[in-house]
């Protein structure tokens, strides 16, 4: 077997997962059930009923939530387990729509939307259980890096000049990420 052959893809995937799916062990308002409220409402995800399971001391051990093309798996962290937030990332038709269902929903803008690399509009958040969002607005003058030449980029910040707003505004977020 070689390195590709290792893992599935495409048609080989079971229906609703990609090759990788993130999975996100929620503590805070509402548990694991709060986020998945949260995800339905702001990014349109649907829970898959059928992996929605409960551990025996209540908790909800193991969940999936589809957004997109892509599924999250949830669950409540336990008391004793440490705290890991989820660094995500999604595609959005209109970033200020999502941000605006985010900043509803509870969340805490990190970076107001603003344009990117590529032609592309990034915003970020922190939710109300403390995972950091990336949202990439991407549009048909956009260019994603999987759409450039597959070459290292000539571009390097300017060491001299102050922080961008976008590396700032990152840079302070996860400095001061917590539960």
């Amino acid at each position: 077997m070689t390195r590709s052959d290792a893992v599935l893809a495409g048609d080989q995937l079971p229906p609703g997962y990609g090759t990788v799916n993130p999975f996100v062990a929620v503590r805070g308002p509402g548990g694991a059930e709060g986020f998945l409220r949260f995800v339905t409402d702001v990014l349109g995800g649907r829970e898959t009923r059928a992996a929605h399971t409960v551990d025996a001391d209540g908790l909800l051990i193991h969940a999936e939530v589809r957004v997109g093309d892509s599924t999250i798996m949830v669950c409540d962290a336990k008391p004793h387990w440490a705290f890991t937030p989820a660094l995500l990332q999604v595609y959005v038709r209109d970033v200020d729509t999502v941000v605006h269902r985010a900043r509803i929903g509870g969340a805490a803008i990190v970076t107001e939307p603003t344009a990117f690399h590529g032609g592309q509009r990034l915003a970020r958040w922190r939710d109300p259980w403390a995972n950091l969002w990336w949202l990439f607005e991407y549009g048909p003058d956009s260019v994603a890096p999987s759409e450039a030449p597959d070459e290292l980029p000539s571009w390097r910040p300017d060491h001299a000049a102050p922080p961008s707003y976008v590396h700032r505004t990152v840079d302070e977020a996860l400095t001061r990420l917590a539960p």
